[in-house]
Parts: C-alpha cells; sequence; structure tokens
C-alpha cells in the first residue's frame, strides 16, 4: 500500500510552497516542526510573522502593476483591517510595510495612539474607522481629530451618525468624511441589503441635503464591501459595477471626492487545492474602475483596501498530538486530540471553514481515512472533512502521532477569548511568535504560556 507521502502527491501534488517533508517529518517555511514540539510541547499556536510582510509586498506589487499596466491615474494605499487580528505583534509587523489601518470599534482608537506614541505610525497615517459608531468611538475619533490626526476618516455607517460628529467637530481643517454603501447581499443570502452602510439611492441626497453646506465636513471616500469576498464571479463584477458608477455620479457632484474603498475579501490559502489567480483578479479589478470612469467622464478615484485575512491567516498554525485512538463501529475511526476545534478553531465550528490540515510526523507510513476528534464533551467538537475531499486522512500507526492546522491566523485567537474561559474550562494553548534574524535564523518567543488552573478560577470568582 502506498505511503501518506505517495498519497498525498498524488492527490493534490505534495511539497507545496512553503511546506517541505525532510527525514519523515513536516517543515512550515523552513521551520522543523517536530523541534518545536519537543521544545514547547502541544496543543502549540505559533505565528510566524514573516508571513504577514510578504502577503502585504504581494498586494502592493500586484496594484501597482496593475495601475502601471492600464495608466491608471489614481493612488493604492493597503489598510490593514486589525479587527481579525489585532495583538500588537501583529500590527507592529504589518505597519513596517508602509501601510495603513482601518478600524472597527471604539478601543482600536487608544490602541492606534499607543503604536503613534511608540513611533510605529505617524499622525499622518490614514485611519479608515469603519463599524457603527457608540457613543465612545466617536469620542475617541473627535479627540484624535483634534489631536492632530489629520488622515483619520471616519465613515458614516448611517445619516444619524452625521450627527454626533457635527455637534463636536470645531477644527481648523474640515473633517474628512467617508459613506459607507449598504450593498446588496447575495443571492442566497437571508436578506436582500447589507444591515450595515447606508442605502445606495439615500447617499446622494443625504450629501445635499445634510453635509454639503457645512464647512467642517468634506466627503472624501467612499466605501462598500461584498459579501462574497473578491472572487471572479458575476455576482462581484455586477456588484462592482453599480457602486463604480455610484461613485462617479458622486463624483460630479462632490469635486472632494476622490477616494474608493473597495474593503476586503481577497482570499487566503485554506486548502492544498487553492487556486486564485491573485494578479488576474488585481488586474480586472483596477481595469474595470477605470473603464467606467471613462464612461462616466470622470477621474478615476485612488483605491484603498482594507484586507485582513488575506494579511494575517498564512502566518499562523496550531499543532496537536494524537492522545487517543477509537474505533467506534466497522467504518469510523477517530483520533482523540489534545485540544479542541470549539475552542481553538471557532471558525471550523461556526462557519464550517476548512484549513490545511498535514500529519507532523509519520509521513513514510501507510494512510487511514480518520475522523478528529477535539476533547471538550460536545457533539459538534470535530472535524472530518477537508476542502478538497469529504474525507480526512492520516498515517496509519501506532507510534506518537503529531499534525497541524495552518494559515489559521485571522481571527481565531479573538474568537477564542484569548486569556478567557473557554468550554468545558479548556486552557488556551501556549502561542509562540517566530521572527528571522539577519542572518536567516529562526528567533523565538514565547508570547503566552498555557493558560493554569488558577487563572481560569479566578476570571469565574473562585
Amino acid at each position: 500500500m502506498q505511503s501518506y507521502s505517495e498519497f498525498l502527491d498524488l492527490s493534490v501534488g505534495f511539497p507545496q510552497d512553503g511546506f517541505d517533508v525532510i527525514d519523515d517529518e513536516l517543515y512550515f517555511q523552513d521551520l522543523n516542526l517536530m523541534e518545536m514540539i519537543e521544545t514547547y510541547g502541544t496543543p502549540l499556536r505559533f505565528t510566524y510573522l514573516p508571513m504577514v510582510s510578504k502577503k502585504i509586498q504581494q498586494a502592493k506589487i500586484l496594484f501597482q502593476t496593475a495601475i502601471l499596466k492600464n495608466n491608471y491615474r489614481g493612488d493604492y494605499k493597503y489598510c490593514y483591517c486589525t479587527k481579525s487580528s489585532h495583538f500588537r505583534h501583529i500590527v507592529e509587523e504589518a505597519l513596517k510595510n508602509n501601510i495603513h489601518l482601518e478600524t472597527s470599534s471604539a478601543f482600536d482608537m487608544p490602541m492606534v495612539d499607543a503604536l503613534e506614541k511608540k513611533g510605529h505610525l505617524t499622525k499622518d497615517t490614514t485611519i479608515i474607522c469603519n463599524g457603527f459608531k457608540t457613543y465612545q468611538y466617536k469620542q475617541y475619533i473627535i479627540d484624535m481629530l483634534h489631536d492632530g490626526y489629520k488622515n483619520i476618516i471616519p465613515v458614516l455607517d448611517n445619516k444619524e451618525e452625521f450627527n454626533l460628529f457635527d455637534d463636536e467637530v470645531d477644527i481648523d481643517t474640515p473633517c474628512n468624511l467617508g459613506i459607507r454603501i449598504a450593498a446588496e447581499e447575495q443571492p442566497d443570502s437571508q436578506f436582500y441589503t447589507s444591515r450595515l452602510g447606508v442605502r445606495m439611492e439615500d447617499i446622494i441626497d443625504f450629501y445635499n441635503n445634510k453635509i454639503v453646506h457645512n464647512p467642517n465636513f468634506r466627503v472624501k471616500l467612499l466605501h462598500f464591501f461584498i459579501n462574497s469576498g473578491i472572487t471572479d464571479s458575476p455576482y462581484y463584477w455586477n456588484e462592482l459595477e453599480k457602486y463604480v458608477t455610484l461613485y462617479c455620479k458622486f463624483k460630479k457632484i462632490n469635486p472632494d471626492l476622490d477616494t474608493l474603498d473597495i474593503g476586503g475579501g481577497m482570499p487566503f490559502k485554506d486548502s492544498l487545492v487553492f487556486d486564485f489567480d491573485y494578479e488576474y483578479m488585481v488586474n480586472e479589478i483596477v481595469k474595470r474602475i477605470k473603464e467606467i470612469c471613462a464612461i462616466h467622464d470622470v477621474m478615476e478615484p485612488d483605491i484603498i483596501t482594507e484586507f485582513g485575512k488575506y494579511t494575517v491567516a498564512e502566518a499562523s498554525g496550531i499543532l496537536y498530538k494524537v492522545l487517543g485512538r477509537k474505533q467506534q463501529n466497522d467504518r469510523e475511526r477517530w483520533l482523540m486530540l489534545d485540544g479542541s476545534f470549539i475552542t481553538n478553531l471557532p471558525d471550523v465550528w461556526a462557519l464550517n471553514q476548512k484549513y490545511i490540515l498535514l500529519p507532523i510526523n509519520n509521513w513514510d507510513a501507510e494512510y487511514e481515512r480518520v475522523n478528529l476528534g477535539g476533547i471538550t464533551c460536545d457533539g459538534q467538537d470535530y472535524y472530518n472533512q477537508e476542502a478538497h475531499m469529504n474525507s480526512v486522512f492520516m498515517p496509519k500507526t501506532r507510534k506518537v502521532q503529531y499534525l497541524g492546522f495552518f494559515h489559521t491566523g485571522a481571527y481565531q485567537e479573538v474568537l477564542s477569548g484569548y486569556g478567557g474561559i473557554h468550554h468545558c474550562l479548556l486552557p488556551s494553548p501556549k502561542h509562540v511568535l517566530i521572527r528571522r534574524n539577519r542572518d536567516e535564523s529562526f528567533n523565538f518567543e514565547v508570547f503566552g504560556e498555557e493558560q493554569n488552573s488558577k487563572q481560569v478560577l479566578k476570571i469565574l470568582g473562585y
């Protein structure tokens, strides 16, 4: 019978970029994962920080290339969407690449201020403030405007939000505003229109009635987010055309408008058969925006993207040990892991998200079909199919087995409630950060130890 290594190569082609097998053990970005497990144990969450910069640089090159190729007259700004991972090590790594930030709630703002005080950004950095504005969120924005953050752009999520700013803003230069378009949802959605943003047909009237004669404000930016993400589909291109056309109509009555924020949604590699033509998609987006603007005789806008998952997902992984094997009937074999999908990778449980799953050792062994079980006592705590097939296969062995989920860096720690209480009181796993030294050797830092029982009991009030 074939080895697991031969089976995977025939199924999807392996090794692949970022992954290699040397002496029966898996390497990720040249990292020997078995060595990491021997040093730090499992379950182990790790973040390889150079990947964050690599992804940002790739996107910037793609957009600059498309702008040159299409003689596009606008500029491009890369904004990092902080909600995908607010952790300091992530945001500081992202900011090394001369980028800007997009925020979504009140506590983002003190975080931005702390980063400025430490020199990671300046008061000239563009800060796109999205989300529904609570009083506290609005107050932080006002305070920062008065404190000299001249490129902070509150994006109005509804018409009433304007009144919050109108009552408070009194500065030497007008406040730049954005307006979010309430996008139409996908055909299979339970809703017709996004709950976020201002209805398309209301935007120009709202501007004419409330903003145009107010000297304290200028509407500089129009923002939308297409919920399917950036996909080569009729739905995506139809929505893009609709919102760029609205930009053109709005621009003709509002000369201050010069920026189109096309949101996030750039996909990340979530399976071994992932196939997405980034170069084609970015070029097509730039080309189509230019063509629509030409039809309406309008200067092309500057383009902003708010990439979050794309920026951080591929930097991280989580490693587990198989604690036990259970044969529950003639067909179903379970590998029980020393962690939980519900508590460590909540998108697996909530959204049926798939990640790249690979064994860390025993690649020369035969393979078998298995189900993976977490150790909470919840019937939903399992993983039993891959993005490219309706099954999971692992090496068939009685030896100690380790396995890893990769490209898990977006949202999972925040949704898990890092350092908080988890289902069945399972602890937050140890988390290791990995950087590269100048000589290309690895630098390891323990960001967080595994939670202990005293910490958990204190949170619970014991």
